[in-house]
């Protein structure tokens, strides 16, 4: 099994508004030779189930439902990718979650129906990594959406050959190796494996999702108005991606765009800091998410203290937020449909 993991795992790495004003619609990496080490270390010392540990890339969600006194959409509106006879191939999309109904259909559902229209012959499943956003929709709404192990016990049950997986995870870190981990563990079920990889993997992925936000927020743009993007954040090395986004923005003239983060550097008295350096009336506040959910509606678009929307708002500013993920931009969904198209291409 050993091996069948680690090829798994090689080729992982090369494959690899409503709001405050105006609004839109609602809603660096590791090196190979230490990512495969860490995967490898997962694989034979550590237990395999994830848990809802704050993700490094996407959100923390409401432990409690009677904390929830907001109203997040209509979960039945939302494909939850369960269903069983799946055949032969599956592509498995993995994603943290979240309990923002709206946000996770527009989001995360729009990312797996693009699969679903590139890739006919493949069944397009589900799964999530946050237990307590299952525990948490599923008390909620009703509706049950597969974790990890589940969606795995799913496609064995169901006595599938090829399994793509294909995650939606924004870098190849923590999480990410957790995940190659976890599927690795059950490789010997299946005839193949493959995974694709991250959205920010290559200096093409870069470039292009520098793009594709440049070109989102680009009526924004008149000189007078300062776009900031919010990431989570990570303590790992994995941290770096979002200063390099900041030094590609800033290296191509987009010198009124800034990238911070909820969890780590750049903070957001960093980027108030840039911002105040300029001579700007207004900030534009986007996540810089797959999903929009807790840390965007709260951590970004909140009225606490502490949030960035009141934080510029403290400092003079007019500030517009954009309650949109990642994974409603169309160009964004190509790039995912491009790792899973690789990934395939790698089966022999």
């Amino acid at each position: 099994m050993k091996k069948k993991i680690a090829a798994i795992i090689s080729f992982a790495m090369l494959a690899c508004v409503t709001g405050c004003g105006e609004t839109e619609s609602q809603s660096a990496e590791s090196s190979a030779a230490e990512t495969t080490a860490a995967a490898t270390e997962e694989n034979e010392e550590a237990d395999t189930t994830i848990t809802a540990e704050p993700s490094e890339e996407e959100e923390n969600e409401p432990e409690e439902e009677d904390e929830e006194n907001y109203e997040t959409g209509d979960a039945s509106l939302d494909n939850v990718r369960n269903q069983d006879e799946i055949g032969e191939k599956e592509l498995l999309v993995l994603s943290f979650g979240t309990s923002y109904n709206d946000s996770r259909r527009l989001t995360i559902g729009a990312i797996e129906d693009a699969l679903d229209t590139a890739f006919p012959d493949y069944s397009v499943r589900r799964g999530f990594t946050a237990n307590i956003i299952i525990d948490h929709v599923n008390r909620r709404d009703g509706i049950l959406i597969d974790d990890v192990d589940a969606a795995l016990q799913r496609a064995m049950d169901n006595n599938v050959k090829t399994l793509v997986v294909q995650p939606t995870h924004l870098m190849n870190g923590l999480e990410y190796n957790d995940l190659v981990a976890q599927v690795g563990n059950v490789a010997d079920a299946f005839d193949q494996v493959v995974f694709g990889e991250p959205l920010l993997t290559s200096e093409d992925d870069f470039q292009r999702v520098e793009n594709a936000i440049v070109d989102w927020t680009k009526e924004y743009d008149d000189g007078k108005t300062a776009i900031c993007f919010m990431g989570h954040g990570t303590e790992a090395d994995s941290n770096a991606v979002y200063q390099k986004m900041q030094d590609m923005l800033a290296n191509d003239g987009h010198t009124n765009y800034y990238v911070g983060t909820v969890e780590a550097t750049p903070s957001v008295e960093d980027v108030l800091a840039k911002v105040q350096s300029g001579d700007y009336e207004r900030v534009v506040l986007e996540p810089l998410m797959v999903v929009a959910g807790d840390h965007a509606n709260n951590d970004m678009a909140g009225d606490e203290d502490d949030s960035w929307k009141t934080t510029f708002e403290n400092a003079g500013y007019e500030v517009i937020c954009l309650l949109r993920g990642l994974g409603e931009n169309e160009e964004i969904r190509k790039i995912y449909v491009e790792h899973a198209q690789a990934a395939m291409d790698s089966i022999q």
